[in-house]
């Protein structure tokens, strides 16, 4: 059953701060008689002396108030600033929260800014699990066999247990996913267009190729190395077959960037190298072909 919280005037409060100032009773006595809680009538007098000499100062009421005001103010700065880096900062996913946490924040705590996020502590101290180093060597072998075969995870399991590895399809799909690797086959329904989308026309299609930086293509592949990747970028003139440039980019594999990311980084580099490429002054008579 809860209690209904007691709310005292500013004179009953007064009135037996004063008594257990005048030491007649003990705070026992007076808590016996106003029913109330020893503590809570300690905590009165010690008001009343620390607070009591300031009525009697010159301007000592106005002193008070003004003490009185410079707190609340000071809270409500402390609010409208907490609320103002709120706005700024506060993304959906979990991921961003955590990464908007200022640890040297010099007023916010980190209890207080996880507090304004909406985010749990816990989620915010937490550091996943890292990969096995059995988990590496199957990723290592799936990556070498799907170079040969674009295994689904059913034949990779079973590759991978002809090969003495104990391991169930579930952790070998995972991993698939992880490294972003899929079976290759036919699909259902992979005929139907969207009847919406625009479909552009090929503009080198039927067109003569006559000379020499007419039309310049770019792609990029990638080579598996013995502790990650090697990444090869090739730009070609159609007309002589001329590799104009195959820049090498070398890239470590490790757990905290897993294969589906390298992509990422080597798309930027490459996009980088073409742009570096469009300066040539043969290039401003020439057609890229690019792939997606």
């Amino acid at each position: 059953m809860s209690v209904k919280r007691r709310n005292h005037s500013p004179g009953f409060k007064f009135r037996v701060a004063l008594e257990a100032t005048k030491e007649q009773k003990t705070i026992g006595q007076l808590a016996s008689e106003f029913n109330l809680h020893p503590n809570q009538i300690s905590m009165w007098k010690k008001h009343l002396l620390e607070d009591g000499k300031i009525v009697f100062q010159p301007n000592g009421k106005h002193e008070l108030q003004t003490i009185k005001e410079s707190e609340f103010y000071e809270q409500i700065g402390r609010l409208k600033m907490e609320l103002e880096w709120l706005k700024k900062k506060k993304p959906n996913s979990v991921n961003d929260k955590c990464s908007l946490i200022e640890p040297t924040h010099p007023v916010l705590s980190i209890r207080r800014q996880c507090k304004l996020m909406g985010l749990n502590r816990g989620t915010y101290y937490y550091q996943p699990a890292k990969e096995t180093p059995l988990n590496l060597t199957l990723m290592r072998l799936i990556d070498e066999q799907y170079l040969k075969f674009f295994y689904g995870y059913p034949k990779m399991t079973e590759y991978l247990r002809k090969q003495g590895y104990g391991v169930n399809p579930k952790r070998i799909n995972r991993l698939m996913n992880l490294m972003g690797l899929k079976a290759i086959g036919i699909k259902r329904r992979m005929t139907r267009n969207d009847p919406d989308h625009k479909i552009y026309p090929y503009l080198l299609r039927n067109v003569p190729i006559t000379r020499t930086n007419q039309v310049w293509s770019a792609d990029i592949t990638y080579v598996p190395m013995s502790h990650g990747f090697m990444y090869l970028v090739a730009i070609l003139d159609w007309f002589s077959r001329y590799v104009i440039s195959c820049p090498i980019h070398w890239i470590i594999s490790s757990v905290s960037m897993p294969w589906r990311k390298h992509s990422n980084i080597v798309n930027r580099r490459y996009s980088i190298q073409i742009k570096e490429f469009s300066l040539h002054p043969a290039v401003s008579q020439s057609i890229w072909n690019l792939l997606a």
